[in-house]
């Protein structure tokens, strides 16, 4: 004899394996997650000024008004981009130097971090030199970037300092200068390897300025006639 299927029943079956099957999916990115995620691609690939409006939504999949509810105008657009990639360069770098346990062995991991980005093959420079360069000296776009560059500066010489340099500012700055120059290299040398000279110069300058070990074996004592 046939069983007997309450009404209802195959309905619901079918109705709890669609809702199944629709979880298992991932949702779908918001208009603003679509938004930057097209800024990142092609403002850091082709530049702030290059890049229009018109040709984010179409690359996002948004209607236009998605845009200016959500970030106003492009400058909002680009100063949110700009965060972004600030937020993900501090993530970066930050998870590199967990590799590390003493401050000199820190600072010089922030040029192997430096390194890795390097070898990325969509590695097109910096973000924040790029954008800047675009603006004015009053731009919001221009506060972003010396934001992002301050705390940069800000990391060298708070590390500089705990490894015990007489004059951490001045550290910090002059290894920020190796960070930029090595990017500069990187970028319109096309040499990857760029990092690895700027951290050789690095170790130099932490040997010239740490005291206690890193500036090598004391020289032995005179002896006593």
């Amino acid at each position: 004899m046939a069983t007997r299927v309450p009404a209802g029943t195959a309905a619901r079956t079918t109705a709890g394996s669609a809702a199944r099957q629709q979880a298992k999916q991932p949702a779908r990115p918001s208009a603003r997650e679509r938004l930057l995620a097209s800024a990142n691609e092609l403002f850091y690939s082709e530049g702030v000024q290059s890049v229009g409006i018109d040709r984010i939504i179409e690359h996002a999949g948004v209607a236009k008004a998605s845009l200016y509810n959500t970030f106003g105008n492009k400058e909002g657009l680009v100063r949110a981009y700009l965060a972004s990639r600030r937020d993900r360069n501090r993530h970066r770098i930050a998870r590199a130097l967990t590799r590390f346990r003493t401050p000199r062995e820190r600072l010089l991991g922030v040029f192997e971090a430096q390194g890795e980005m390097f070898t990325d093959p969509d590695y097109n420079g910096c973000a924040f030199v790029s954008a800047s360069a675009e603006a004015g000296a009053d731009s919001a776009i221009t506060g972003e970037a010396d934001e992002y560059r301050g705390w940069m500066r800000g990391l060298f010489t708070d590390l500089a300092a705990e490894a015990g340099a007489a004059d951490p500012e001045l550290l910090g700055r002059q290894l920020h200068l190796l960070y930029d120059g090595a990017m500069l290299s990187a970028r319109m040398d096309r040499d990857p390897t760029a990092s690895s000279t700027a951290r050789a110069a690095a170790a130099a300058l932490l040997d010239a300025a740490l005291p206690g070990p890193a500036q090598g074996p004391a020289a032995p004592a005179a002896a006593i006639a």
